[in-house]
C-alpha cells in the first residue's frame, strides 16, 4: 500500500515549534545573537528543516510575526471602537516577550535588504493594511501613515525602555489617533 502522507512531523506541528523556538531565543539572546542554528536547535529540528521552509532568518522572523499576531480584532461597525482595538492590539503583541525584539531586528535587517523588505511588506503589512483599509475607509496612503505612527510609537518606546508602552500612554496615543482618524474624516 503506498504511503500518503510524509514521514516525520506535521507541517503545522514543526511550525509552532520552530515559532515558539524563534520568539523564546529572540527573547533570551537578543535578535543578533537569534541565529538560525540556535532557533534549529532550540526547537529540535535540523536547520535544513528551517530553510526548506523559509530562505532566510528574516522570512523567518516575519512568518512569525505573522503568526504570532493573528488577525486584527476589528468588526467595521464602530470606527472609533476598531482604531481604539487596533491599536490596544497592537501594543499588547508588541508587549509579548521577543515580539519586539524580532520585530525591530527585521526592520532593521531589511533597510539593506529589498528581499526583505518585500516579505515584510507582503506577509505582515499588507494584510493588515488592507483589513484598515476596508474598515475605516481610508486610502492606502492614509492606513500606512496610521501602520506607521502606530507600530512606530510602540516598537521605539520599547526600544528606549525595554518595556512596552503603559495603559495610559496607550489610551493617550489612541486619543491622539482618534482625533486625526476619527469619523468626521474622510
Amino acid at each position: 500500500m503506498a504511503r500518503t502522507t510524509r514521514p516525520g512531523r506535521p507541517r503545522v506541528s514543526v511550525d509552532a515549534e520552530v515559532f515558539a523556538a524563534t520568539l523564546k531565543t529572540v527573547h533570551e539572546l537578543g535578535y543578533t545573537h537569534a541565529t538560525v542554528d540556535r532557533i534549529a536547535a532550540a526547537a529540535g529540528v535540523a536547520k535544513t528543516t528551517i530553510y526548506r521552509r523559509w530562505p532566510s532568518k528574516g522570512a523567518l522572523i516575519t512568518a512569525c510575526l505573522v503568526d504570532a499576531f493573528g488577525p486584527l480584532p476589528v468588526t467595521g461597525t464602530d470606527r472609533a471602537a476598531d482604531l481604539a482595538s487596533a491599536i490596544h492590539f497592537g501594543a499588547a503583541k508588541i508587549g509579548e516577550p521577543g515580539i519586539a525584539a524580532a520585530f525591530a531586528g527585521v526592520f532593521t535587517d531589511a533597510i539593506g535588504d529589498p528581499a526583505l523588505r518585500q516579505i515584510l511588506s507582503t506577509q505582515l503589512q499588507d494584510p493588515y493594511r488592507i483589513v484598515l483599509q476596508e474598515v475605516l475607509g481610508e486610502s492606502e496612503q492614509r492606513v500606512l501613515f496610521f501602520i506607521d505612527v502606530v507600530i512606530g510609537t510602540l516598537l521605539h518606546r520599547m526600544g528606549m525602555t525595554g518595556e512596552p508602552m503603559v495603559g495610559a500612554d496607550v489610551d493617550a496615543l489612541v486619543a491622539m489617533i482618534q482625533r486625526d482618524f476619527g469619523p468626521e474624516v474622510a
